[in-house]
């Protein structure tokens, strides 16, 4: 459980803003009108401007027509699919490989379970949940970066 810092009552400032209708915000100013009337919109203005600009200088390409008459060589998922693209592709079991692809989000459903163990924030204070996100990061990174190379290099990156 967090601690919060309670006001100080006894600050005469603070009584002097009490005083005078400021509620019980420490600051003492209103969220009505000065940030949703005025700040708001200028934030959601200058996003959408930054979304504009960015279609405007940088469209996304649509790439090439598609030609229903040729497969292309590789056909890879979307960049967030690519560990378990590679998983499937790897090993010679698929049916293991659909095994290791379900293990995925079950392992996924262990982290609260695993990080439940040590009741501390620094990552440094557990050192379990630690290693753990450590090594899924790295296997994730080297099967995603592998399932962009061809099958005979996918394992090793090609750098031996």
């Amino acid at each position: 459980m967090s601690t919060q810092k309670k006001p100080d009552l006894t600050d005469p400032s603070l009584r002097e803003k009490l005083a005078k209708g400021m509620g019980h915000n420490y600051y003492g100013e209103p969220a009505w009108p000065n940030d949703l009337l005025y700040i708001f919109p200028v934030v959601i203005m200058g996003s959408f401007a930054c979304i504009v600009a960015l279609a405007v200088l940088d469209p996304a390409m649509n790439g090439e027509p598609a030609n229903p008459f040729a497969t292309p060589l590789e056909i890879l998922p979307e960049w967030y699919l690519y560990p378990v693209f590679q998983i499937l592709r790897t090993v010679p079991n698929k049916l293991l490989g659909v095994f290791l692809m379900a293990a995925v989000p079950l392992g996924l459903i262990l982290v609260p379970f695993i990080e439940n163990v040590n009741k501390f924030q620094n990552p440094f204070r557990r050192p379990v949940a630690t290693a753990v996100f450590m090594f899924g990061t790295l296997v994730t990174l080297w099967l995603g970066i592998g399932a962009t190379f061809p099958i005979d290099k996918s394992l090793t990156l090609g750098l031996f």
